[in-house]
């Protein structure tokens, strides 16, 4: 190497520009690497069940009986403990209905393998409860499906257990 060239490499300012994109190659291997080993939340069939929602959304909406759906979970979900869930189904008038299911999923966007479903009891009219045990630290996405018929109707909560 030159006199030059090895004066160069001393310089701090030549250092820190030669720095920027070896950082930048580095991050960016380092997600490739890690984002390898996570599945996504994934939908085997997912191109049918996009086409089916948009085939049905307006038939769905002309089948919607304006109930109100409420869940009612605990401020705090620890993980591997079982915390108290509550939904609530009122009509339109505020009285109590009594669909013929109520159905409690749980799905774990980082990873599918974690999701389940977990049926809810009737503990009085319109009054739903299940007893919710979470093996997973962190983000959930709940889903409560009410059945009357052939109708479902959903009601959506996002959680995070384990965390205060």
């Amino acid at each position: 190497m030159s006199e030059k060239s090895q004066s160069a490499l001393r310089n701090p300012w030549v250092l820190f520009w030669i720095s920027i994109p070896l950082t930048v190659v580095i991050v960016n291997v380092t997600m490739i690497i890690l984002s390898l080993d996570r599945p996504g939340l994934v939908v085997d069939n997912y191109y049918e069940r996009g086409r089916d929602y948009e085939r049905n959304m307006l038939s769905r909406m002309a089948k919607d009986p304006g109930w109100e759906q409420r869940i009612e979970a605990p401020r705090f979900v620890d993980v591997n403990v079982p915390a108290p869930f509550h939904f609530r189904v009122t009509d339109q008038e505020g009285e109590p209905v009594t669909p013929d299911e109520v159905i409690f999923r749980a799905y774990r966007p980082a990873d599918a393998r974690a999701d389940f479903e977990v049926p809810m009891q009737k503990i009085e009219p319109g009054m739903f409860s299940a007893d919710i045990t979470f093996p997973l630290l962190g983000v959930w996405d709940i889903l409560v499906s009410t059945v009357s018929g052939e109708d479902e109707f959903n009601t959506a909560y996002r959680l995070s257990a384990g965390v205060r």
